[in-house]
């Protein structure tokens, strides 16, 4: 399993009800999204991106402008397909973006002095990201060979055979002449590449890439490529995974989000010398897991830090000298700062729907669009931050969402995804639903969660099912004593680590009257085999054909003759994080030992479902599940 997404994030106590009812699952849907943040050169504007909520298996995106002097925004497309990737020439005059609106993907110009969109790529294969040379004059783009002929007529003929691990047609570099929109192509071989950045000297990039795709251990590195002739020249082999990489303005330095050690994930902030040299934490006291990393000048970076349920924003010089910027309410996510030091940035809270914002220096931030304005008037449940002991004395954050009246409630509590995820302080639909209608709900960020340090994060390495579940169960038992948890109607649920948790409990322990497991975790062995991508599992457990052992002891298919509490499995059936055989195993041995269970599947859908009415039926199935099992108090308080 690698770090999954479950739903979105958090929270809130004090749920009341709308006037015409509890929140619906219709209402949890109509959301906009921001993000795709950047500033024009000069500053003076800035271009983002809407995504309209879901309809159907779509969901329409589109390019917007704000004028920042007179904060007002509008929108720029109007395709009503997936426009996304807003990028200004150097010089202003023009966006490059990328669109679906024909098929494939590609990459598209706008004139800002007027004139529609034109297309600049061929309908062969799909733009997967792109970057303007710092001249203007090019545009390097990602993008995988054309098929030949040959494999086209294969595929026509249905003689598609295909060996696994010998697929030649790896993203490549490609790069465009903007005056004649000339594609040629610059990369080649047994390359694969992830990321691209130009420097700024214009006659080289830098990539991530490997020369090893086939392989299962992370291999990305850091290379130098000459955008005449394509040569790799290595900078930087960081153990572990990479995130994102950012040349520094003067062109001595690379900055990238690394692994503190060989993994599981990218949290520290490194600077690489691009003469050489060994890379420098910059983050290393601040530890605490950073995103999004932007160069302000050649001496000073802002990123965005996870800190417990909030998120902030801080810049960090090459000294490691950090200082937080004031963001008010909110939580910021993704942001930009402009050539005269404003700050814009897409912030929300459980109380406060996305929306944009804006910070000029020495000012409070302040929102500049209203795309969510109907959620001022949704009532939702606001969020206490809770502190509990875990069994061996670490102190446990969770949020707990409580419902209006005296407790003790029917209870849930939901488990992240992961576990190298988080709550945090963000609108998540099951617990908004399930306090509407009388339920207690609790978000423990266990150990192994990010936003605590890279120690909280390694403290359940090859324990899954040990200190984490315990955590898990001091903070039923600790909402149990507040008078908050009904212990005879106690329930667990969550998604990819979550529904490994949810799938676990119930094999250790009968107290749970309901269980809700989505894309979940069963047999750890199998799952290793089978995962598209495994490197992060070996990172916690190394691997079943050296130490089996360890992943049967943490399989909740180990123990699944254990289980008697009514469980619901959700599952994609194009899930290749967590796959379908995962929740089959399950489902077919409470099956096997008669426990009321239900398996769902969802046609079409990978790890995170995308489709409306999938959406929405998952919510229903979900409230429904707990409303059967947990409404009624059950007959005595539960087992051991």
């Amino acid at each position: 399993m690698k770090k999954a997404l479950f739903l979105g994030a958090l929270l809130m106590v004090g749920a009341t009800l709308a006037a015409d009812g509890p929140l619906t699952p219709e209402q949890t849907l109509d959301r906009r999204a921001i993000g795709d943040l950047e500033f024009s050169p000069d500053g003076a504007r800035l271009t983002f991106t809407v995504a309209e909520p879901i309809k159907g298996t779509s969901r329409a995106r589109a390019l917007w402008m704000l004028d920042v002097k007179s904060g007002v925004a509008r929108p720029l497309t109007f395709s009503g397909k997936n426009d996304a990737s807003p990028r200004w020439a150097p010089d202003g005059s023009e966006i490059a973006f990328t669109s679906d609106r024909e098929e494939p993907t590609g990459l598209y110009l706008l004139p800002l002095r007027g004139g529609e969109a034109e297309r600049i790529t061929g309908k062969d294969e799909r733009v997967d990201a792109f970057r303007w040379s710092p001249d203007g004059t090019r545009i390097a783009i990602l993008m995988r060979e054309a098929k030949s002929a040959d494999l086209k007529a294969r595929e026509r003929d249905k003689d598609d055979g295909r060996a696994v691990d010998h697929d030649d047609r790896q993203p490549r570099i490609w790069i465009v002449e903007r005056a004649s929109k000339h594609v040629r192509q610059l990369t080649a071989g047994p390359w694969r590449l992830r990321q691209i950045e130009w420097l700024p000297d214009g006659k080289h990039l830098v990539g991530v890439a490997t020369d090893h795709p086939a392989s299962n251990q992370w291999t990305d590195r850091v290379y130098r490529i000459d955008a005449d002739g394509g040569g790799f020249t290595e900078i930087a082999a960081p153990r572990g995974p990479i995130g994102a990489i950012v040349p520094s303005p003067d062109g001595s330095a690379l900055a990238y989000v690394g692994a503190r050690v060989d993994g599981p994930e990218p949290h520290d902030l490194y600077v690489q010398s691009l003469g050489g040299g060994k890379a420098v934490n910059l983050s290393e006291s601040l530890d605490r897991p950073v995103n999004g990393p932007r160069w302000i000048d050649a001496q000073t970076l802002m990123v965005n830090v996870q800190r417990g349920f909030r998120t902030a924003l801080a810049t960090v010089s090459r000294s490691g000298r950090t200082e937080w910027l004031d963001g008010g309410s909110v939580n910021p996510g993704a942001f930009a700062r402009s050539s005269t030091g404003t700050v814009a940035f897409v912030g929300e809270s459980t109380a406060s729907a996305p929306e944009l914002y804006l910070q000029s220096p020495g000012a409070p931030p302040r929102a500049v669009t209203t795309l969510n304005a109907q959620w001022s008037s949704i009532p939702v449940a606001r969020p206490e931050v809770v502190e509990y002991k875990g069994f061996d004395g670490v102190s446990i954050e969770a949020a707990l969402l409580k419902p209006a009246g005296a407790g003790p409630f029917p209870f849930v509590v939901l488990v992240h995804g992961g576990p190298t995820g988080r709550w945090s302080d963000a609108f998540e639909p099951w617990g908004q639903l399930l306090a509407a209608r009388g339920y207690a709900v609790l978000y423990p960020n266990v150990r192994g969660s990010t936003g605590y340090g890279q120690k909280f994060v390694e403290m359940n390495r090859a324990d899954w099912g040990g200190g984490d579940y315990k955590d898990v169960m001091a903070g039923v038992d600790a909402m149990i004593a507040r008078g908050v948890a009904d212990a005879a109607r106690l329930g667990i649920g969550g998604w990819s680590y979550g529904g490994y948790m949810a799938a676990w409990a119930v094999t250790q322990t009968t107290r749970f009257k309901a269980a809700v497991s989505g894309a979940p975790v069963i047999d750890m062995a199998s799952e290793f085999g089978t995962e598209d991508n495994s490197a992060y599992d070996e990172w916690f457990y190394g691997t079943p054909y050296e130490r089996l052992d360890g992943f049967t002891k943490s399989s909740p298919m180990t123990f699944v003759k254990n289980v008697r509490t009514p469980t619901l499995l959700l599952q994609g059936e194009a899930d290749l994080t967590d796959p379908i055989g995962q929740s089959q195993q399950f489902y077919r041995g409470l099956k096997h030992y008669n426990v009321e269970s239900s398996l769902v599947l969802y046609p079409r859908e990978p790890h995170g479902l995308r489709e409306e009415k999938h959406l929405l039926d998952r919510l229903n199935r979900v409230v429904a599940w707990f409303d059967k099992y947990l409404k009624t108090p059950a007959p005595g308080t539960g087992g051991r």
